[in-house]
């Protein structure tokens, strides 16, 4: 059963608040930048955030951080931190001065620009997370960053939840405007790592690590895109470091990856009795089984699977999109195993119980195995 963008970012949403957030994972051992930049972060506590927090730390620079207060204001207790509301509460920033400000909460256009402008004085370059959802559509296999934008329907809207994607690009339009040869902007696809509490992230690796017969969806040879938050921190304070201009789809791996491939790369890093069986895309739709949603990250690369909106009609390129340019930039990405461990490794660490918790993506243990009983039966007709 497919749902919308709205019920999707609601649900993304609820998760992020209750982000039980991951370690700094070997940070100690980066080395520090040949310069200390003054960076000041739009957000920073939620789920990449911190990460990219962490990574500029690492690298020796001076973080402060701006926003309500209300995400795991615990983080971080021995950087600045300004109080306030970036819709009609950017006082606090008045009179600072910082060499970039990384944007990872911007999604009203309005608002983006309103602290675009007051900073434009103050900071040398300005970084927005924005996403891959910019697109119009996803038709296209090996898509750049010079592709068709998406477009909104309604100019007044403000509503993310309807408009995620075309609210996106005009907050991306607010940035260059102000910042016409000072922006950077970054288009991630599937951010897949620890710190992501209950949402997309956890879902297949706990799935595999909790063992059995686990529902694969689609081919085995089926794309799939995504990206470790700490590959995505670590191109982010790169590009400050040096200082590039620019937009970059940031998803990975470097190489095509592949449904297999996916869930037999998470497969190598726990020791439980675990079996595969394939369920194609057309009976799993028969059965009102959700690409991205009760599958998570998965999609078939067909044009005429029904998606989710806005991603109508035809998404066969949305796994498939061109990282080229994000590659040629510095982007590396980290091995498989080390996103699937950190995710298993961090919410083992909450105490809670996986297989019955509600508050996650992806099938219950019971309609999965409804699921797997009604293949079963399919395939032996």
């Amino acid at each position: 059963m497919s749902v919308t963008r709205r019920e999707l970012i609601k649900v993304l949403g609820a998760a992020g608040t209750a982000a039980a957030l991951a370690p700094a994972n070997a940070l100690g051992s980066i080395r520090p930048a040949q310069a200390s930049l003054r960076i000041l972060f739009i957000g920073g506590t939620g789920f990449i955030g911190p990460h990219m927090v962490r990574r500029a730390m690492a690298r020796g620079h001076t973080v402060t951080l701006f926003n309500r207060g209300r995400t795991n204001p615990h983080l971080f207790p021995e950087v600045e931190k300004l109080v306030g509301d970036r819709d009609g509460g950017l006082g606090v920033l008045e009179g600072g001065e910082w060499d970039a400000v990384i944007d990872t909460s911007g999604y009203v256009p309005r608002v983006v620009r309103d602290s675009a402008e007051l900073l434009s004085d103050a900071v040398q370059r300005y970084l927005f997370v924005s996403t891959g959802d910019a697109y119009a559509d996803f038709k296209k296999v090996g898509l750049e960053e010079d592709y068709t934008l998406d477009t909104i329907d309604d100019p007044t809207s403000e509503d993310p939840g309807k408009y995620y994607g075309p609210l996106k690009v005009l907050c991306e339009q607010a940035v260059q405007e102000t910042y016409p040869d000072r922006y950077t902007i970054l288009r991630p696809g599937w951010i897949i790592g620890a710190g992501d509490n209950n949402a997309i992230s956890s879902y297949w690796p706990m799935r595999v690590h909790h063992g059995g017969e686990v529902l694969a969806p689609g081919a085995p040879t089926d794309p799939i895109q995504i990206i470790d938050p700490q590959d995505l921190a670590a191109f982010v304070i790169r590009i400050l470091e040096e200082d590039i201009n620019g937009i970059f789809n940031t998803m990975g791996p470097g190489s095509p990856l592949t449904t297999a491939e996916f869930l037999y790369g998470i497969r190598a890093v726990t020791t439980s009795a675990v079996k595969f069986t394939w369920v194609p895309g057309d009976f799993l739709e028969e059965m009102q089984v959700g690409a991205m949603t009760d599958m998570p990250i998965w999609f078939p690369p067909s044009d005429d699977y029904p998606t989710p909106a806005p991603f109508e009609p035809g998404a066969k390129g949305f796994h498939q999109m061109s990282a080229r340019r994000a590659i040629e930039a510095g982007l590396t990405f980290r091995p498989l195993a080390d996103t699937a461990r950190s995710i298993i490794e961090e919410y083992q660490s909450r105490g809670q119980d996986w297989a019955t918790t509600r508050r996650r993506f992806g099938l219950s243990l019971e309609r999965e195995a409804e699921v797997l009983a009604a293949w079963r039966e399919r395939s032996a007709r």
